[in-house]
């Protein structure tokens, strides 16, 4: 669903579904997620475990830990949160209370494929989250327990906290990316 007309999806040089210019509420918001996430893959694509891996001084953060870390915030807004359901893995099994940032930390010892495997795997599951909380009439609107139940959360918050959860972090992406190999782009 993507709001355009005929569902004609235009991409850009990247690959990256441009989000409809005139669309209703749940399309725009569909359309700017998948752009934010179309950017995070356009940025790691192509790259090696040791070019996912390598940091830009003064920060740790890699590349590789972008994915896994997206990957943790997808499963935990989409499927524990709007869902409802147990976390799922590798994030049931970690021990968060001896690695905070288990999340951005594990990409270190993992392959590319299987981070991009991940990530794609929570996208997926993510998006059929969307799909069945939209069948319901106010599907925007309801909401769901957040931060272990301290508050309530409608699908749309977690829709406009996604897009700028992907905003932020494909800033930083940007610039790994060309620490990485010279890449460059918006």
């Amino acid at each position: 669903m993507t709001g355009q007309p005929n569902d004609a999806i235009e991409t850009d040089e990247h690959g990256r579904p441009e989000p409809p210019l005139s669309a209703g509420e749940v399309a725009t918001l569909l359309g700017f997620l998948d752009y934010q996430r179309a950017t995070l893959e356009w940025k790691t694509r192509g790259l090696d475990d040791a070019q996912l891996r390598r940091p830009l001084p003064p920060t740790s953060m890699t590349l590789g830990g972008l994915l896994s870390h997206m990957s943790y915030v997808e499963d935990n807004w989409f499927t524990d949160a709007v869902s409802e359901a147990a976390p799922s893995e590798p994030w049931a099994s970690t021990d968060w209370k001896a690695d905070v940032d288990a999340d951005w930390h594990r990409a270190h010892e993992l392959p590319g494929d299987q981070l991009r495997a991940e990530w794609q795997r929570a996208v997926e599951a993510s998006r059929a989250v969307v799909a069945a909380e939209l069948k319901h009439p106010d599907g925007l609107d309801r909401t769901h327990p957040a931060w272990g139940g301290r508050a309530q959360v409608s699908l749309r918050w977690v829709l406009v906290h996604m897009i700028e959860e992907y905003a932020r972090h494909n800033g930083h992406a940007d610039l790994l990316r060309e620490s990485v190999d010279g890449e460059t782009g918006e």
